[in-house]
């Protein structure tokens, strides 16, 4: 299906069995996780300070 111009898209971080990588999602092709995992990808460091209660917490730099 072709996503609609007008839907919010996403960049992510994603993982599979063989890799990580980043991709750019629109709204509708979301899935949502609900493992309460930490993610193993090379870029959550960078992003993100600590994992605590299921969620991450942003670096200060990265707010808006």
């Amino acid at each position: 299906l072709l996503a609609p111009k007008d839907q919010p898209f996403y960049h992510l971080l994603a993982e599979n069995e063989e890799s990580s990588y980043t991709a750019y999602v629109s709204q509708q092709n979301l899935v949502a996780d609900h493992s309460a995992e930490p993610v193993d990808h090379p870029a959550i460091s960078v992003l993100f300070d600590d994992f605590i209660k299921g969620r991450y917490c942003l670096r200060r730099e990265h707010y808006h």
